[in-house]
């Protein structure tokens, strides 16, 4: 297992409560720090309270704040986080937006995920 980087979490912005949990369980297991966040409101809110997250795994669709619209209140409101990759969640068939680390389709396989986010957030080269 990589060591994890310290105070570096994963925001994990998701609304399914129960794919949102076992995201946080996998990567938790793999020592990845997680914080999560059931809608872009909630990740807006959370990000005030974290160190600048090492990467953002966000859901499209989701109620109150989507994907889409999370992601402009992020780079227009938040220029420190403009480095920081978001790697997008999906259940429909669709392509990554600009300016993100990419698109993962549900449902999630693990091995991919954690190769992924290993990969976006500069534990695997």
């Amino acid at each position: 297992m990589v060591q994890p980087v310290p105070h570096k979490p994963v925001l994990v912005v998701e609304d399914d409560e129960d794919a949102r949990a076992a995201i946080a369980e996998i990567l938790e297991a793999e020592g990845y720090e997680v914080a999560v966040a059931a809608n872009g409101r909630e990740a807006l809110d959370e990000l005030q309270h974290l160190p600048p997250p090492s990467l953002i795994l966000l859901d499209l669709r989701m109620p109150v704040m989507d994907g889409p619209e999370f992601l402009r209140h992020l780079r227009a409101d938040w220029p420190k986080l403009k480095a920081v990759p978001v790697l997008l969640l999906s259940g429909v068939g669709t392509e990554a937006l600009p300016d993100t680390g990419g698109l993962l389709k549900k449902p999630i396989v693990p091995d991919e995920l954690v190769a992924t986010v290993g990969r976006l957030s500069g534990r695997i080269p």
